[in-house]
């Protein structure tokens, strides 16, 4: 019985307290009685029938199974091998990076075998079915006119997405309205799969990124992490020198970013009163200073690609540069502000993750917001600035003769970004070639002046913004580029291996590393805040502005969300009477009302283990203390039992 065990454990701790006190006790065969109970509750196998033993055998045996299923496809992950000698030489805050790119990767490369099996596949089978009804003057569209090209124009169409790029299966506007066969019978609604594709996929990657924040929204506090690093970090499994080295590195990292954020506290809790008001009026100043450098690149990216609009259409190389111009801004802006920003997060005097975190909100601030003023400008000219009653927009409700099929132009802006983005990174990396050559050089020679150029400090933030930033082109253009998540994934294989030789070939490990879960969990945050903003670009893209008339799948709907209406109405009875009981109160308020009984019913059981491990924490801190007690009294009867000898000793 757990009380008499209780009992036993309690009259034991009395009686080596009372023996060490040479107080009376009670008898010892009591003790020894009362340890052997303990010892037989503790050992106690219980007898277990044919049956349970046969399911203990089972359950081990499919427990070897999955353990065994588990090593196997290690060897099939993707950048496994990589991934471990990465964070093994330059600590966990770097390997978060890499894992973060792996993620993407196989979100764009999923997301678009879903595009493509309910867009891409079925357009392509069912060809093109052109309506007979023509508005003219909204419907002069030719992307692709069949005239005598230059071969160097060949070159220029696939860098800027027009002509033969812009009339394929890459922009919105090559896809058709086509709802059945030549016979009439419906075979295959290509409008109503475009528009529910576009929004599963934005449901499907928002699962992906919470499902990737739970499973990383793991930690505790320093001192125990502190503690799991100490007694549990060490990997039995490691064979050969190389896997016990990285290990070691990596546990050394680890280590290192605790002690540095227990050190940078002690030395905060430290400063006197005076010094706490220069630190923050310290940080307000790089505040305003940071905030005024990102309004520079906003009103710079304003500027261009207002400029890049009006002056489209220039020929040749020109007309090429003006065209990347809005993307060229954006991309040197996204360069050069960051590393300001980084400069004034490590004068602010902050944590090593406090300071990865200020400067990932700064240059989430940038690349996110210069990425909306360039949709919002786009948005502007080809509304007319909203004012329906313009001479430009009166007739088709959009400007249709600056943008015949103002998607394709958006997709294409998109993909103009994405394709710079991956032509910059592939020059940084031929660059590298002259670095390699200033490293051999450096690793001999130490100079301040061979520091500054040579090895440096893989900047986590401004590369986590990178993807982000590219992550959220993808998902604000995938409406109109449908290709553009292979594009990504193609771009994002290119960029790990370019990062992964950089890394190695350039790089040094951080002087102070970093909180690899913190830095996981709140890039995620941070592409939940990407794709915020494709989803308000997607939503008044289906629901405000009006489809072009001359091209698309909803050519002549006053919206695109108005082809599921019109959709619904033309199925069954039965089914219109299901999906509306489905959105009736009838349905939802009986299903909210179950969610909130299950939500309560987990709110509870959380609170309840969250009890029951505080009354464990406290148990093992009051046998700590009782271990403590008995090794002072075991010490004080030492120092009784050794003085008589000592005065005897002195005496003779």
């Amino acid at each position: 019985d757990s009380n008499q065990v209780c009992l036993c454990r309690e009259t034991t701790k009395t009686c080596w307290i009372a023996a060490l006190e040479d107080q009376d006790c009670p008898p010892l065969n009591y003790i020894n009685v009362c340890l052997i109970v303990l010892q037989v509750q503790q050992m106690q196998v219980p007898a277990s029938s044919n049956a349970a033993s046969w399911k203990h055998n089972k359950t081990k045996s499919l427990r070897k199974l999955k353990n065994n299923f588990w090593e196997f496809l290690y060897y099939f992950t993707l950048w496994g091998r990589s991934l471990q000698k990465i964070g093994g030489n330059f600590g966990g805050g770097v390997q978060s990076y890499f894992l973060f790119l792996r993620f993407l990767v196989v979100l764009n490369f999923v997301s678009f075998l879903l595009i493509a099996g309910f867009v891409i596949i079925p357009s392509f089978v069912l060809g093109s079915a052109e309506s007979g009804f023509v508005n003219r003057p909204c419907m002069t569209y030719d992307p692709n006119p069949n005239t005598l090209v230059a071969f160097y124009e060949y070159f220029l169409h696939l860098l800027s997405g027009t002509g033969f790029m812009e009339d394929s299966f890459m922009f919105y506007g090559y896809y058709n309205n086509n709802t059945g066969t030549e016979d009439g019978s419906r075979a295959y609604n290509i409008p109503l799969a475009y528009i529910f594709t576009a929004i599963f996929y934005f449901a499907f990657c928002l699962c992906c990124i919470i499902a990737r924040s739970v499973a990383v929204a793991t930690g505790g506090s320093t001192v125990g992490n502190y503690s799991m690093i100490v007694f549990t970090g060490w990997d039995f499994g490691c064979l050969g020198n190389q896997a016990t080295k990285l290990k070691q590195k990596n546990i050394y990292y680890r280590l290192q970013v605790d002690l540095e954020e227990e050190r940078i506290k002690k030395q905060a809790a430290s400063l006197t009163p005076w010094r706490k008001v220069a630190l923050y009026s310290l940080r307000i100043l790089m505040f305003v200073v940071a905030l005024g450098l990102i309004g520079a690149a906003f009103f710079g990216i304003f500027k261009a690609t207002d400029f890049s609009q009006v002056r489209d259409g220039q020929p040749g190389f020109l007309g090429l540069l003006i065209e990347f111009l809005p993307s060229i801004v954006i991309t040197t802006g996204n360069f050069l502000v960051p590393l300001l920003c980084d400069q004034i997060a490590l004068i602010e005097k902050y944590s090593p993750s406090i300071t990865v975190v200020m400067a990932l909100l700064r240059a989430v601030v940038l690349r996110l917001v210069s990425l909306g003023i360039l949709l919002f400008t786009l948005c502007s000219q080809i509304t007319c600035s909203g004012n329906a009653e313009a001479s430009a927009c009166q007739q088709c409700r959009y400007d249709h003769e600056k943008y015949p099929c103002w998607e394709t132009r958006v997709g294409q802006e998109m993909y103009k970004l994405m394709l710079f983005d991956l032509l910059v990174n592939i020059a940084l990396l031929v660059c590298l070639c002259f670095l390699v050559c200033v490293r051999i050089v450096v690793d001999n020679w130490s100079c301040k002046l061979s520091q500054l150029v040579g090895r440096q400090e893989f900047v986590v933030p401004s590369n986590v913004l990178g993807l982000v930033y590219g992550q959220t082109v993808v998902w604000a253009g995938a409406l109109f580029c449908p290709l553009l998540p292979l594009m990504n994934t193609i771009k994002f294989v290119i960029l790990f291996y370019c990062k992964k030789i950089t890394l190695f070939h350039n790089c040094r490990p951080a002087l102070k590393t970093f909180r690899s879960t913190t830095s996981t969990f709140f890039f995620l945050v941070v592409l939940l805040f990407g794709w915020t903003l494709a989803l308000v670009v997607m939503i008044y893209s289906l629901a405000v502005i009006n489809p072009s008339m001359a091209c698309g799948p909803f050519r002549f709907f006053p919206s695109m969300w108005k082809i599921v209406p019109n959709s619904f109405y033309c199925l069954s009875k039965v089914t219109q009477d299901f999906l509306f009981f489905i959105g009736s109160q009838a349905f939802s308020i009986p299903l909210f009302a179950l969610s909130c009984v299950i939500m309560c019913y987990f709110v509870a059981l959380a609170s309840i283990y969250g009890k029951s491990v505080e009354m464990l924490k406290a148990q093992l801190k009051l046998e700590g203390q009782d271990k403590q007690f008995l090794v002072k009294q075991i010490e004080r009867l030492k120092l009784q039992h050794l003085m008589p000898a000592l005065r005897a000793e002195v005496q003779d």
